[in-house]
């Protein structure tokens, strides 16, 4: 049995005058009274079009298990991978946004935190201690492409990823003029001036609303407080010089072959220079199989029909995914910290899609792998299917819970997942 209901937790508040507010959700590692130990770190990897199932799963369960074809390509013992977890949400393409938050975007309005995807989640707990509280980045060509729309914020924003790695550099280690940093410091002045007077005019409107208006004004106001409180962090980090790395400018543009392992360098020293704790990646539905020897599409090819020629293709994609996730993994586990523990061991990888199987347009059994952040991995663990089927939402919640997040429940779980540890 790999489920469990987790007791409520023991929340810190701070009370005065008749006000309790919670404590942010501190570093696990300090919590325990290990100040000096390094910060748990995410890593979110998502594509749209699933992964053939025979050629994911492996045919036998827990330690020692076989790797599947695909899996083989991953470094043996660092990381679980998991069958059966599912959201329960069918739509075939049109629920695949939903894989991080277990939430499709049009029901939403039901959740009080909307459809809050599990990294973003966690970048709320990690505010402004480092550059940026998280990336979310995009192998695409452009914002249209068929993509996942992987992270979406608790007010229900799709947050747009970045499509440029030249861009992503630029912002992550390139410090600017004193002309452009006093030009950011007037843009986020202004920015602050007009959400105040968006604010004042607003409120004046609440004594002539009704209830359901006024429901509706909040979280309006929820909206703008999450607006000034990150043109409030990114403000703070205006002057501070960002980290030199042994990394040249990336030219643009590039071929997808070459694109995709870019982008994990970027996350690999993003996390190294500790400028981020969460990191999205996504791989986009229409990817340039040409540049992998091919000719046709990625949704073309996901949509096989068990035809040979088309399966043979779209494994060719599969595996070169698989190939750069597990080159990934190697940098991760090649970096030592203080202390003798590599960056993979304090770092959380989970990697999968929102599609199940991309042929028959499934949501479920989704292809799901978690890799470091020091769990007890080279395991294959199969959940209960049917009735007693396993959310994956508890999966994320115990991620959640991992990363230091004081979370119960997130979303749609019923507990968290057991025998991770």
């Amino acid at each position: 049995m790999h489920e469990s209901i987790r007791r409520p937790s023991r929340r810190t508040f701070l009370k005065a005058a008749g006000v309790s507010l919670a404590l942010p959700a501190l570093d696990r590692d300090a919590r325990a009274g290990r100040p000096d130990a390094p910060p748990m770190r995410l890593v979110c990897v998502a594509n749209p079009l699933g992964f053939i199932p025979d050629q994911f799963f492996p045919k036998d369960a827990g330690e020692g298990f076989t790797p599947s074809p695909l899996l083989r390509h991953l470094p043996g013992g660092s990381y679980t991978v998991f069958s059966h977890l599912d959201h329960g949400v069918p739509g075939g393409h049109q629920a695949t946004h939903a894989f991080l938050s277990g939430v499709r975007d049009n029901q939403s309005a039901e959740f009080d935190s909307r459809n809050i995807t599990l990294d973003q989640r966690a970048a709320e707990a990690v505010g402004p201690r480092t550059r940026f509280p998280s990336l979310v980045a995009g192998v695409g060509r452009s914002q249209g492409e068929l993509a996942c729309r992987t992270s979406w914020t608790r007010n229900g924003v799709n947050v747009p990823p970045v499509i440029s790695e030249h861009a992503l550099f630029e912002a992550l280690f390139v410090t600017g003029s004193e002309k452009d940093r006093a030009a950011r410091r007037e843009a986020a002045r202004r920015n602050a001036s007009v959400l105040d007077a968006v604010r004042e005019q607003a409120a004046s409107l609440r004594p002539r609303l009704g209830k359901r208006d006024r429901q509706k004004l909040e979280e309006y106001f929820t909206s703008v407080r999450s607006v000034e409180k990150q043109l409030a962090m990114s403000a703070g980090w205006i002057d501070r010089p960002k980290p030199a790395v042994d990394l040249a400018v990336p030219e643009e543009p590039q071929d997808f072959t070459r694109r995709l392992p870019l982008f994990y360098e970027l996350f690999a020293l993003a996390l190294q220079t500790d400028s981020t704790r969460v990191a999205t990646l996504s791989i986009p539905g229409d990817l340039p199989v040409g540049d992998l020897g091919l000719s046709g599409s990625y949704h073309a090819f996901s949509h096989h029909g068990q035809t040979q020629a088309l399966r043979e293709g779209l494994s060719v994609i599969e595996r070169f995914q698989m190939k750069a996730l597990a080159g990934f993994l190697e940098r991760l586990k090649s970096q030592t910290q203080p202390g003798g523990a590599s960056l993979l061991d304090s770092t959380m990888v989970l990697a999968g899609s929102g599609l199940g199987n991309a042929s028959s347009h499934s949501n479920k059994n989704l292809p799901v792998l978690l890799a470091g952040g020091g769990f007890r991995h080279g395991r294959h663990l199969v959940l209960p299917d049917g009735p007693r089927r396993v959310p994956l939402c508890n999966l994320f919640t115990s991620v959640l819970q991992r990363f230091g997040v004081e979370e119960e429940r997130f979303n749609t779980a019923t507990g968290t997942l057991t025998g991770l540890v």
